[in-house]
């Protein structure tokens, strides 16, 4: 089986939520496959179903109310962050969840971080604290929103809220667990072929949208 893989570098928010929504209604309509976007974000917060007035004050980043489930996160330089647009042809959306930490389990591993899940907290977990994020969004069983894995984020920036509803200081990054920056394109490669092991999707890069 065959997707798409997208990678559109550095993009605005709302810009990157557009094209979700266009990749999202495309994959209903059967006009694309399966297919993953990745992408790195300018400084924003993004504020899922579940956020309280108590996780969240206004900033002076930019701020999106979104669909997907979940509190408040922060998104920036530094944290790669994957929209898979997939059909869920089982209805399963668990173990779409678990797909998403096992490949961030699996590319965490190759860089020296050992992840894990914790029951009942969505997202990927290193001696306690969250490296990765995980917030989805279903529509006609089409998936988007996704996974946000921190690279070499700068955690300062998730003082300003309360992340899915934690304390700050319970966020982490790979950067701060080896204590060295990370190649961050590699970081990103090898996160697109663990997904593709963990699902059985094949990427190939497209360029049929343009970010511009």
């Amino acid at each position: 089986m065959s997707g798409f893989l997208f990678d559109f570098g550095r993009m605005e928010y709302g810009k990157a939520l557009g094209l979700q929504q266009e990749l999202a209604a495309r994959r209903a309509s059967g006009e694309i496959p399966d297919s993953l976007i990745l992408v790195e974000h300018e400084h924003v917060i993004t504020l899922g179903r579940k956020t309280t007035p108590a996780n969240f004050k206004p900033q002076d980043i930019p701020v999106f109310e979104v669909e997907r489930g979940g509190d408040a996160t922060y998104h920036g330089p530094g944290q790669l962050v994957g929209y898979p647009i997939v059909l869920l042809a089982d209805h399963d959306v668990r173990r779409h969840v678990r797909n998403l930490e096992e490949a961030v389990i699996r590319t965490a591993k190759a860089f020296g971080v050992g992840g894990e899940r914790v029951e009942g907290h969505p997202g990927v977990w290193v001696n306690g604290r969250k490296l990765a994020s995980i917030g989805v969004a279903v529509k006609e069983w089409v998936t988007y929103h996704g996974v946000a894995l921190n690279v070499n984020t700068d955690l300062a920036y998730f003082e300003l809220i309360r992340p899915c509803g934690l304390d700050p200081s319970a966020m982490t990054s790979m950067q701060k667990v080896t204590g060295k920056e990370l190649p961050f394109e590699e970081v990103k490669a090898r996160f697109a072929r663990e997904y593709s092991s963990v699902t059985g999707l094949a990427l190939v890069h497209q360029r049929l949208l343009s970010p511009d």
